[in-house]
């Protein structure tokens, strides 16, 4: 089968999954022998040995659905935490107080191997690359196993584009597994209830028929970085009541020309609030290239800023949906429903939240 066959097949799957009830979720499949625990990742089974007590944690998204799976006990070391620390506090409290953060950067082989730890939990473009020297067979050499963030599977060998699943059946596998492997299966499918039950609740509130359009703006330079139908934007924005300006491009996280937005004349745009690129700077942009700055939503201030870790894959993509329902309603684009919200991101004060309901 040729790479675009086989993105072919993964997009028509994941416009499938999107389809299903979240009640479809949770079907990946398990086995425990001995001192072993296997489980599906990337399409592949991987076998972990038990007890796994030295996990090493890279990045926001999947420290909380590592925390959220009850795995805090079993985190030996962190990276890539302090630009989340904030809003992994409302959420996880003093336990994110106490992980062992060894890099405030992106890890590099020699953090991973001084950590000591048994599984890394991280994926390509999330800590690893071919590039940065970082991969699963790199890291086998140093006798460290992986646990691949199943957002940033790749579609095919030797190819970036990445994502093989509905993101929230991507959020879904890795909350049980990562339960299953540290020996918390209990909590990590208690926690992927939750998520699937709050998911249930948001597609049942009232919708429109022509659903409003949302752009995900990660960063601008000389294109857009933006999420396409395999990234985390892509779950939160539908299960919201919108529509992904880009959901067409068959990646998670990638590049798109200003133009494109341009031609999506969102109704809002949402930010990703991490250090890089500051929101101000991002409005800056919006505001001042020829392209976006006469769009309706630039020129009416409809933006909504939420932190990194709630829009890569992680338990906190659910009060994400719901804290973007609850704007687009504010914004008269959805009408009211009965959703709450849960998690106080008013309480951390970011800028560029014109729309966010206080």
């Amino acid at each position: 089968m040729t790479s675009r066959a086989v993105r072919t097949v993964i997009a028509l799957s994941a416009t499938t999954a999107i389809a299903v009830t979240a009640a479809a979720c949770g079907s990946a499949s398990t086995s425990t022998t001995g001192a072993t625990v296997t489980v599906t990742n990337c399409g592949e089974e991987v076998t972990f040995d038990q007890p796994l007590d030295r996990l090493f944690v890279n990045d926001g998204g999947m420290i909380a659905t590592a925390l959220a799976a009850g795995a805090r006990d079993n985190i030996t070391a962190v990276s890539s935490l302090s630009r989340d620390a904030d809003i992994l506090r409302l959420e996880f409290g003093q336990q994110v107080d106490a992980l062992n953060e060894v890099t405030t950067e992106n890890p590099t082989l020699e953090n991973f191997v001084a950590a000591r730890p048994q599984v890394v939990y991280a994926g390509y473009n999330y800590g690893m690359s071919e590039s940065r020297g970082i991969t699963v067979d790199v890291l086998a050499q140093h006798g460290i196993d992986v646990y691949q963030l199943s957002e940033a599977c790749r579609q095919a060998d030797g190819e970036s584009e990445r994502g093989t699943m509905d993101p929230w059946v991507a959020l879904d596998t890795d909350l049980r597994n990562i339960g299953t492997i540290t020996g918390h299966a209990d909590e990590g499918a208690a926690a992927a209830d939750e998520v699937r039950n709050r998911l249930a609740t948001l597609r049942a509130a009232p919708q429109t028929r022509d659903r409003p359009t949302v752009f995900l703006f990660d960063s601008g330079s000389d294109t857009v970085f933006t999420s396409g139908s395999f990234g985390g934007p892509q779950g939160i924005i539908d299960a919201a009541g919108a529509h992904n300006a880009t959901q067409d491009v068959d990646d998670t996280w990638t590049a798109v020309s200003w133009e494109r937005l341009a031609i999506a004349d969102p109704d809002v745009i949402a930010f990703v609030d991490y250090p890089g690129q500051s929101v101000e700077e991002k409005i800056a942009s919006l505001r001042s290239n020829p392209a976006s700055r006469s769009l309706r939503a630039v020129q009416e201030k409809r933006f909504i800023n939420l932190p990194y870790a709630m829009w890569v894959s992680s338990p906190l993509n659910i009060d994400a949906a719901e804290i973007l329902r609850k704007a687009l309603e504010q914004q008269g684009s959805l009408p009211e429903s009965s959703i709450t919200t849960s998690l106080d991101v008013a309480s951390l004060g970011l800028n560029g939240n014109d729309l966010l309901v206080r």
